[in-house]
């Protein structure tokens, strides 16, 4: 009897890119915060999502490869 089927890696991260790309946005944005205690500038909201679009992408990547091997695991 054949288990259910897979999920790609891809899938899945497909799925989880909004909520990774959200998170790089705010990890950003307050990031940006804490660099204005040494002169650094603080991003604006937008560029801090369109920042988030671009680092959301490896980080959900890189997730999404850690919860395929979790999700293995739990299948043996």
């Amino acid at each position: 009897m054949a288990g259910p089927p897979q999920m790609s890696i891809l899938r899945l991260a497909l799925m989880l890119y909004p909520f990774g790309a959200g998170a790089m946005a705010v990890n950003l944005f307050f990031a940006s915060l804490i660099g204005s205690w040494v002169g650094w500038p603080v991003l604006t909201p937008v560029q801090s999502v369109l920042g988030g679009l671009v680092l959301g992408v490896p980080a959900t990547w890189a997730f999404a490869r850690h919860i395929r091997r979790l999700m293995a695991q739990a299948e043996t």
